[in-house]
């Protein structure tokens, strides 16, 4: 009988993977080699998009049948930024005052190394009723192109349809536990070019201006609400991001305008009709100025995962090992379990998330230790 992973240990392994996204750096090895013992049937696929960064992928199944869990997670992380400005070296894994520390550490290689852990000891407990499977992904951190937004369609084709799914986010906010995300907001990013004419700022009159024209329409976005919001999202919101010209002299009108926003949005919307609704507002506010939109691809649609066995299992799960009733939240932006909306209800649950992708970043060991017995919870009841 293989071994069951410390946790602790394997987030050490991990951590000490430099996988800055999308280069995985071995850690999709450190995973093979601790789930093929256990009994996992394990494959590494490589998704490609022109334009974009190869990545590779990790699909890991044991058992057959239902019920089926999925659990889904990310390797990729942000750069470190200075390593001097770390108390410990950022891919060092470094223990100190019962802090694990190094980036990834909670966002998200300790859930990963939790729910392994948690899988091979229920596994091996005798519990082999219904499936487990792992998407594992070094693409979360950046586009979100080769990552699981492929990985899910290439498990489904091989008839692993989960019937429920976790994605290990770190969405604890103060202890762990006292937080699962059963939905997120959508996401829209877009371009807005605005066309003016040149000239002279001392002859206003020979020349349009686009600056004046952008600031009028992006201010008509801000100021007017999209909705208020309902018992499970808080109100959609807008921000611009930038607003370029690219003009060098301070008497010159400029020739066109650039700005870029992004809308995250609750479920009475969709990314179609928002569209809609940023037309609608550009063409009241442009005053006849030529003005071209560009929604992004990538970000996601909002989803609301209803109380059910899923969200049962897992709170009933918390509550047994740390005490806390988890708020059911939707806070925060988006994340991998929006390519799961479609296919089968899920949720985000994982470690206290305060200092990820900031300098030192830290998960507690205790912690660690009770995540994974708080999926091995999870398991044990919604797999009984």
């Amino acid at each position: 009988m293989a071994a069951i992973p410390d946790p602790v240990d394997l987030l050490q392994r991990l951590v000490r993977c430099p996988s800055v996204t999308p280069d995985e750096a071995g850690t999709l090895a450190v995973l093979t080699n601790v789930l093929q013992p256990a009994g996992f049937a394990v494959e590494r696929v490589t998704f490609t998009e022109p334009g974009t960064p190869d990545v590779a992928n990790l699909f890991a199944t044991i058992g057959g049948g239902a019920p089926h869990v999925a659990f889904c997670g990310h390797v990729d992380v942000v750069p470190p930024g200075d390593a001097a400005g770390w108390t410990h070296p950022p891919f060092s894994a470094e223990i100190a005052d019962g802090m694990l520390y190094g980036r990834g550490a909670a966002d998200m290689k300790g859930g990963i190394a939790a729910f392994v852990a948690a899988a091979i000891q229920h596994r091996a407990a005798g519990k082999g009723r219904g499936t487990i499977s792992l998407l594992i992904t070094a693409d979360e951190e950046g586009p979100s192109i080769n990552g699981v937004a492929k990985l899910l369609p290439f498990a489904l084709a091989k008839a692993a349809h989960p019937d429920a799914a976790i994605v290990g986010e770190p969405t604890s906010r103060a202890k762990l536990g006292d937080m699962v995300k059963v939905g997120r907001r959508g996401s829209l990013s877009a371009t807005l070019k605005v066309f003016g004419k040149q000239g002279h700022v001392a002859y206003p009159e020979r020349a349009s201006n686009p600056v004046t024209a952008i600031l009028g329409m992006l201010t008509r976005l801000k100021t007017t609400p999209l909705d208020e919001g309902n018992a499970s999202f808080p109100a959609s919101n807008l921000e611009v991001t930038s607003i370029d010209v690219g003009n060098p002299t301070t008497n010159v009108i400029p020739a066109e305008a650039t700005a870029r926003f992004n809308i995250r949005f609750n479920n009475h919307w969709t990314r179609a009709s928002l569209r809609d609704w940023i037309a609608a507002q550009l063409a009241a506010s442009a005053g006849g100025m030529r003005h071209e939109l560009v929604v992004l691809p990538g970000g996601g649609e909002s989803f609301l995962t209803p109380a059910g066995p899923l969200v049962e299992a897992l709170v009933a799960a918390i509550k047994a090992e740390t005490g806390l009733d988890p708020e059911r939240s939707t806070s925060g932006g988006t994340s991998d379990a929006r390519f799961f909306k479609d296919v089968c209800p899920v949720v985000e649950f994982g470690a206290v998330g305060e200092t990820i992708h900031q300098v030192d970043e830290r998960t507690s060991v205790a912690d660690l230790y009770r995540l994974s017995s708080i999926y091995r919870r999870f398991l044990d009841r919604f797999l009984a």
